[in-house]
């Protein structure tokens, strides 16, 4: 059952929908037929139209304006509907990304040249990058073989509790010193990844370097590969 009011509304608002396409329509009616201009259109039979106003018959199919002696004096392109003005719009969204994107190659492999104009100065910030992950890497080195000293005495001052019940405090060391050293792998691991990561992406960006050297033309590339980071606090993280 429907509401009376939502009904209403619902009738107003088609009213007012009317009334503004109608002025709309009438507006244009009227400068066309004080002009002497004829639309005209092809029908979904194949008939051929002719009106002083927009032929609301061909509403979804392109219109041509004439003047008084027959030459077209513009093209009306047709009406779209609601699900075909997004289409058209998620289709000029999409090309407009697509050039910004182009513009951003462009740029990008501009700064690259600039940045790097052989390979040597390619090379010399690649081993800038990587020293300061394995610097990271040999402070977590130094950490962890701390942790193991530490720890030796401790599992010999357990091996004499074999049996009993270990006092707290010897717990809580060994437990404490666990805890450090599980820390300290997971740095080392993710620290070899990184360095992994930065030789991946300076090859990448080597290749690509390589054909920009020859003359391929900047943003002809396709997508570029991320600078690499500098891990600047890694070894400030790594003596935690």
């Amino acid at each position: 059952m429907s509401h009376p009011v939502r009904s209403s509304h619902t009738r107003l608002l088609a009213a007012v929908l009317a009334l503004a396409l109608s002025s709309a329509a009438g507006t244009a009616a009227g400068q066309a037929k004080s002009a002497g201009w004829i639309y005209s259109c092809m029908d979904d039979r194949g008939r051929r139209l002719t009106s002083d106003r927009p032929i609301a018959e061909c509403a979804g199919k392109e219109q041509q304006l004439h003047n008084r002696d027959g030459s077209v004096r513009a093209v009306i392109p047709p009406t779209l509907t609601a699900d075909e003005r997004a289409e058209k719009e998620a289709r000029d969204r999409k090309a407009a990304e697509a050039r910004v994107a182009q513009l951003d190659a462009v740029r990008r492999d501009r700064n690259l040249l600039q940045r790097f104009p052989n390979e040597a100065t390619h090379q010399k910030a690649r081993e800038a990058a990587i020293d300061t992950v394995r610097l990271a890497i040999k402070i977590t080195e130094t950490r962890l073989r701390e942790l193991n000293l530490e720890r030796k005495p401790l599992l010999d001052e357990a091996e004499f509790y074999q049996g009993r019940t270990m006092p707290p405090k010897l717990k809580q060391q060994i437990d404490a010193n666990e805890v450090a050293l599980e820390a300290q792998r997971t740095l080392a691991a993710n620290q070899a990844a990184e360095l992994d990561r930065i030789n991946a992406l300076y090859d990448a960006e080597l290749e690509r370097l390589k054909k920009l050297w020859a003359g391929a033309p900047a943003g002809s590339l396709g997508p570029l590969p991320n600078t690499p980071p500098v891990l600047a606090r890694a070894a400030s993280s790594a003596s935690r």
